[in-house]
């Protein structure tokens, strides 16, 4: 043991939480290409070696495709080995073996969270990718998880990528300063202190290649709507800007008012260009009406986080107009000034971010105060100013802070490495809010079904 962890020091490994290992990556049923994502760079201390758990199959195929073009990419290329273990029993070889002390999840998101809580209960560390769960039936588990995740000090994190985005860490900022945004909140269902809308395209371009979906994908029992799904995304946001590095009790200080929820229908031949598939399975077709599918991407809810109004909507759409990719909008209402992220073809599809007075008699006002923060932001973050486009100010944000969605997870992957190095450095916050998020997600979902 004691030859081992000098080893692990000599090489550069940071230690487990056992102080005995050096950081392993196991990646489970790669079912999603944000699995693939993660492994875009290498990682200091991280061993280069990957095992794959999975089941024979496209999955598994399409994931090591990607790791193979990021390790042959011309710049920056990765150097990771995989050790391939396919087979039926796949979860219960990793979870007998465990060649790594670390699991990716990212795949099929029902029973997801039972490989999360059977990885937990082995002994590993998790970095999984969002949702969870998908059903309110499986909240307890999630309960579970996070309590025997800190009983055995252990990181269970989820991959919140959109907290990296520059536009969404400004916004943050700029809607806690009072001379700037003023007070945030409480708004009202009908305008809410916070708004923000999430636009998906189901075909899309990744590290350069079509991203393919698996027919499964199609099926809203085995990935979630959007209320489950990618609005997690949005549901975290909104007590992370709220309420920074606050816990938030599920129990006492959510309250669900609305949710609604809509199709997006897909014809024969839009399904085969995405999966790839020169014929769809029977139980995809079996779901068609008229040639087409009811694809229920699309959800929408109002709730409040300890009395603060909110709304996030979720949409999908079949393919982005041209130069376009996921959008990602975001409004913020002070007594101040209105906080909002646009992204759309005047922005020329890149996330900007605006701030416009109240009231037009304190526009000179607002000015000199978001100076002085940018000011400030800039300190650390060099280059960041202040445009005025007459009725609005823009935040100018430069090239070199705009790293794009895929690089956001390596930003993930890096935070939780910090964590894993000392697993009681990880915010009380981020339990909490899992929890929260969560527990939102869930009963949204549900609710738009009645």
């Amino acid at each position: 043991m004691l030859r081992r962890t000098l080893l692990a020091l000599a090489l550069g490994f940071p230690l487990s939480a056992s102080g005995a290992e050096p950081v392993r990556l196991m990646t489970l049923d790669p079912g999603h290409f944000h699995a693939g994502l993660i492994q875009k760079e290498m990682y200091p201390g991280v061993d280069p070696t990957v095992h794959v758990f999975a089941p024979v199959g496209p999955d598994l195929l399409l994931h090591l495709g990607r790791v193979t073009a990021f390790n042959q990419r011309a710049e920056r290329p990765t150097s990771w080995r995989l050790e391939v273990h396919a087979g039926p029993d796949y979860l219960e070889r990793m979870l007998r073996e465990k060649p790594g002390n670390v699991v990716v999840i990212s795949g099929r998101n029902r029973g997801k969270i039972d490989r999360i809580l059977a990885s937990v209960e082995a002994g590993l560390n998790v970095l999984a990718d969002k949702p969870w769960l998908i059903s309110g039936a499986d909240f307890p588990k999630l309960e579970k998880v996070m309590a025997l995740a800190a009983e055995k000090r252990l990181v269970a994190y989820d991959v919140m990528t959109e907290r990296s985005e520059i536009t969404t860490i400004l916004q943050r900022e700029l809607a806690r300063d009072a001379q700037v945004a003023g007070t945030v909140g409480p708004g009202s269902e009908r305008e809410p202190a916070v708004e923000m809308e999430s636009t998906h395209n189901i075909l899309k371009l990744v590290a350069g290649a079509p991203n393919l979906r698996p027919a499964w994908f199609f099926d809203t029992g085995e990935q979630g709507e959007a209320l489950a799904d990618v609005a997690t995304h949005l549901v975290d946001l909104v007590p992370w800007l709220l309420f920074p590095e606050q816990p938030i009790d599920y129990k006492s200080e959510l309250k669900l008012s609305a949710a609604r929820h809509w199709p997006t229908p897909l014809t024969a031949d839009e399904l085969k260009r995405v999966t790839g598939l020169k014929e769809l399975p029977a139980e995809l077709t079996a779901r068609m009406k008229s040639g087409r599918l009811e694809y229920f991407a699309n959800g929408e809810a109002s709730y409040s986080v300890r009395g603060v109004h909110a709304r996030v909507k979720a949409t999908w759409s079949y393919e982005p107009p041209a130069g376009a990719g996921d959008t990602h909008t975001a409004l913020v209402r002070g007594s101040l000034a209105r906080l909002e992220v646009l992204q759309g073809a005047e922005q020329k599809w890149q996330p900007e971010l605006y701030v416009t007075a109240n009231q037009p008699q304190d526009a000179a006002k607002l000015k000199a105060a978001l100076e002085r923060r940018v000011a400030e932001l800039a300190k650390a973050r060099p280059g960041l100013a202040v445009a005025d486009e007459g009725q609005r100010l823009r935040v100018v944000i430069p090239e070199r802070y705009r790293v794009g969605h895929e690089a956001h997870f390596a930003e993930v992957t890096e935070r939780f490495l910090g964590y894993l190095k000392d697993p009681s450095s990880m915010p009380k916050w981020e339990a909490a809010n899992q929890l929260a998020k969560y527990k939102v997600s869930t009963e949204a979902f549900e609710l738009s079904q009645r």
